[in-house]
């Protein structure tokens, strides 16, 4: 071992600080995803730099604006809020990149685009998870059932009329 305060005294002391990673496997998008991750890791942080899953946002990396909602086991949940290696591990996790269709994009998606729902574009994909969540838990009855349903999640641009009509524009016809 080295002098007190040199280089390969500093290294041991970084390389025990660090937290020893583990394996964590993951089905996203209807794929099963194996690779090792330290145990402090969101869900959030695993999609977008160990998957390269880049759709889900880090917006305010608190739970507080919804940019990073994406579906496990069918229920919107705040990526960020959520360790990789959770109670949630082996539930289906989806994501806006797993909403791409053989023949398009998604109904919702679409709506989107048709009714003016997105500005810049930065709370998309997590209105969109959410909108799905949403529609999935059950048909919202009327435009403030919607707003109420999708409160948690914050569009920066203001574009909400926009995305309550979205939403309500397919509602009766279900999403899958």
């Amino acid at each position: 071992m080295g002098a007190p305060g040199s280089n390969a005294e500093a290294e041991s002391q970084q390389a025990q600080a660090r937290p020893e990673k583990r394996s964590v496997e993951l089905t996203v998008n209807g794929e099963r995803r194996e690779f090792q991750i330290a145990p402090s890791v969101t869900l959030l942080d695993a999609l977008r730099e160990h998957l390269e899953l880049t759709g889900t946002k880090k917006g305010c990396d608190h739970g507080q604006c919804g940019s990073c909602t994406v579906l496990v086991g069918g229920r919107r949940v705040l990526a960020c809020l959520i360790l990789a290696i959770s109670e949630h591990q082996g539930e289906p996790i989806e994501t806006i990149e797993g909403l791409a269709r053989d023949d398009g994009v998604h109904p919702l998606q679409a709506a989107f685009v048709a009714h003016d729902a997105l500005q810049c574009g930065y709370c998309t994909p997590g209105q969109i998870m959410s909108a799905i969540g949403l529609l999935r838990e059950g048909r919202p009855a009327d435009d403030d059932a919607i707003r109420e349903g999708m409160a948690g999640n914050i569009c920066r641009c203001g574009a909400y009329e926009g995305i309550v009509a979205a939403i309500r524009s397919i509602s009766a016809g279900g999403v899958e």
